[in-house]
């Protein structure tokens, strides 16, 4: 692997928060697992944290603070305690919790949540409850083009995919050997993989959640393998161990599974490896939990495949978790070009990654267009076989006008089967009253 190639990005560098910058006054959760910890929307991050209620620590990205003691914003509605989220990306609003109870929790965040105030809030019922698992839910993902399609694995051994507005699964994988490690979206929502105990990578069908393809002792090393699709080249890209327990990444052709493009080896560190990709740039951000440092590196389809951009970030603080905000809710005209939100034993620091630049202008070569909040289809022509790409935006301000987004275009109800429940008996009790005032009035009808 080159130490030095050109690039755009090769100068990225990142400076540490300031203490007013971060969020703290919360006590996080103990519990032990290989999820990310923290997941972001454009507007609000989450954490799990500690207590009854398996209680969630939901805080809006514009207003850092330090909390006053049990002053923390949060969601308390399962009687375990939260394993993994996930926010989605059409609905800055809208969160999926998983947790030990074996229930998926999909809930609407109020505007204004997690503002200064002094006043406790809590949030306890959910939109819809999800109960189909029968054990722990360990990994869950939106899929990047369907409106409210979600994909679930757990303890059970089993990968769901949901439809959360109808409030069912619509198809399952159900021969899962062992406990899953994760599970990623293709760009289009097409496909999705998974990774197991068991050693294994398996790409699915992700209409029918059959299996279409599989990577047999992906890493022969234990530690927990993580995936990423290297947006729509074609590839995959996996995070495991070695047979003698170093860290490695690999980068495998999905048209062709029977050996990785490329190999390289990474340190021997003991913990699991986040693989956070940059769809718009290239640029991915590798993150160990329990290491302070993160690596920069920039994927090219040819040659290495992945090449290391610099030294990265480095820290003395421990990563317990980390996650990314959407490019949307960067800050575009001072080059931030990635924010990654690291979990540490104190709270929860936001390390924004800057691309230097000398002009303030806006810097259209380092920020390509990016998925937009906007869906591609509906879950059910989704379902139907309809295959499309993320609907896109421009980041340059000078070009809001003429987004997909439309300021003022209300937000389309999301009819949950109890809300539809409740219109469906005001109607009736409607109808009634109408019928009894025409027997009044002796007219037929």
């Amino acid at each position: 692997m080159p130490l030095f190639r050109q690039s755009k990005y090769r100068h990225i560098y990142c400076d540490d928060p300031k203490p007013e910058a971060c969020w703290s006054g919360f006590r996080l959760s103990t519990s032990a697992g290989d999820s990310q910890f923290v997941k972001a929307s454009a507007k609000y991050c989450c954490v799990s944290l500690v207590g009854g209620g398996g209680p969630v620590g939901v805080f809006n990205l514009s207003s850092p603070q330090k909390f006053p003691v049990a002053a923390c914003p949060l969601l308390s509605g399962h009687s375990g305690t939260v394993i993994d989220f996930d926010w989605n990306p059409f609905d800055d609003s809208m969160l999926a919790t998983a947790s030990e109870d074996s229930d998926i929790k999909i809930w609407s965040i109020p505007e204004n949540w997690g503002c200064p105030s002094g006043d406790r809030t809590v949030l306890d019922e959910s939109l819809v409850t999800l109960e189909e698992h029968r054990k722990k839910v360990m990994y869950l993902r939106f899929n990047p083009t369907a409106n409210n399609v979600l994909a679930s694995v757990s303890s059970d051994e089993t990968v769901k995919i949901w439809d959360i507005e109808k409030g069912c699964s619509v198809s399952s994988f159900d021969e899962m050997p062992d406990l899953g490690q994760d599970v990623v979206w293709d760009v289009k929502g097409d496909n999705f993989a998974t990774s197991c105990k068991d050693k294994t990578i398996r790409i699915h069908d992700a209409r029918t959640a059959s299996l279409s393809n599989t990577i047999t002792m992906a890493h022969e090393g234990i530690k927990s393998v993580k995936l990423t699709y290297l947006n729509d080249s074609g590839k995959l890209l996996s995070v495991g161990a070695s047979k003698q327990a170093s860290r490695e990444i690999k980068v495998w052709d999905l048209g062709n599974l029977s050996k990785p493009l490329a190999t390289h080896k990474i340190d021997n560190g003991a913990g699991v490896m986040y693989p956070l990709f940059d769809n718009d740039t290239y640029v991915l951000y590798l993150c160990g939990k329990g290491d302070g440092n993160i690596r920069i590196y920039e994927f090219e389809d040819k040659g290495d495949y992945i090449f290391k951009l610099n030294d990265g970030y480095r820290s003395t603080q421990p990563t317990r978790g980390i996650g990314m905000v959407p490019k949307r809710g960067l800050n575009v005209m001072k080059h931030e070009n990635a924010r990654l939100l690291k979990v540490t034993s104190s709270g929860l620091s936001p390390l924004s990654f800057y691309v230097p630049r000398k002009s303030e202008a806006f810097q259209d070569d380092i920020f390509p267009d990016c998925a937009a909040p906007l869906s591609a289809h509906t879950a059910d022509e989704w379902l139907a076989g309809s295959s499309k790409p993320p609907v896109t935006m421009s980041l340059n301000p000078a070009d809001q006008g003429n987004s997909p987004i439309k300021d003022g275009t209300p937000k389309k109800a999301f009819k949950t089967v109890k809300s539809l429940s409740a219109d469906l008996d005001e109607a009736n009790k409607r109808i009634a009253y109408l019928e009894s005032k025409l027997k009044e009035a002796n007219i037929e009808y």
